[in-house]
């Protein structure tokens, strides 16, 4: 019995090194996001930090038009990192973790 819980142990923390890593991968995993005209372009890490902002100078013309582009363009873009970064660290953790029967939290 003791054996099982030192192996579990050890793979718990193998598993935490594995989603450790995979969040510092995730800093190069780059999404390109653009409005639809094109006249914005956002690129973010999937651990969702703003890598770069390109505007149209037909934008800076108008406040208003420029922040309703920036909303719309940023929330499409985190929620796809968001997604890439929920599927590959609950790939991580999942893949390290014992199997214990009832415990399906990464389905």
């Amino acid at each position: 019995m003791f054996g099982d819980m030192m192996n579990m142990m050890g793979k718990l923390k193998e598993t935490q090194k594995k989603v450790e890593e995979t969040k510092i991968r995730l800093n190069s995993v780059f999404i390109d996001e653009k409005s639809l005209d094109g006249k914005l372009k956002i690129t973010l890490s999937a651990n969702r930090t703003i890598k770069s902002i390109a505007i149209s100078d037909d934008l800076l013309q108008d406040k208003e038009e420029l922040e309703d582009y920036l909303v719309v363009t940023l929330n499409k873009a985190i929620e796809k990192a968001t997604k890439i970064n929920e599927t590959e660290l609950a790939a991580a953790a999942k893949e390290g973790l014992p199997n214990i029967p009832g415990l399906d939290m990464f389905k």
